[in-house]
């Protein structure tokens, strides 16, 4: 493509942007602005696979990076003191780069591991919380069962506390 050609299609590009006019409206007959329900857009939810696969393909980029993007620095740090050693100021720089990339990499390496390592504790997290709330809403219903009137016949003990004791027959 010529550089002509790039500045011509510029020109065009800002000229269609700059012309036209896009307003963003309501369906017609809609009457007005209306949210809709939030209860149709469902419940945020993660299961422990999403979070597992998450975590898995963190791990996964964590020990490729270490065995494939850390290939060159052996032998960029070598040929870095090769060529300072000959006088070549190219060695002080390769080693900059070098040195540089090194750091680079350890940090995405780090950022990975966090994420691979957050993810753990948001399983366990996640499940504790899921537990502690079943026993709280199953507490809940027996609590909730033990002043229901409907449950058993009217006159006669409620069964969720079992057979009466011999003490109470007795009294």
């Amino acid at each position: 493509m010529a550089w002509d050609e790039w500045e011509q299609l510029k020109s065009q590009a800002a000229e269609r942007q700059s012309t036209h006019m896009q307003l963003n409206q309501v369906e017609p007959g809609t009457g007005g602005s209306t949210a809709p329900d939030p209860a149709s857009y469902g419940d945020l939810r993660v299961t422990q696979a999403d979070l597992a696969k998450i975590g898995d393909h963190a791990f996964k980029l964590y020990d490729r990076l270490w065995k494939e993007a850390r290939v060159a620095v052996p032998s960029s740090g070598k040929a870095a003191s090769d060529l300072t050693g000959q006088g070549f100021a190219l060695g002080g720089g390769l080693q900059h780069v070098s040195t540089r990339w090194e750091e680079q990499l350890k940090s995405l390496r780090d950022a990975c591991a966090h994420i691979a390592n957050h993810m753990q504790a948001t399983k366990k997290l996640h499940a504790d919380d899921e537990h502690y709330i079943r026993r709280q809403m199953s507490s809940i219903d027996m609590l909730d069962a033990g002043f229901d009137e409907r449950i058993g016949q009217p006159g006669k003990d409620n069964p969720l506390y079992g057979p009466p004791s011999k003490k109470q027959k007795d009294g």
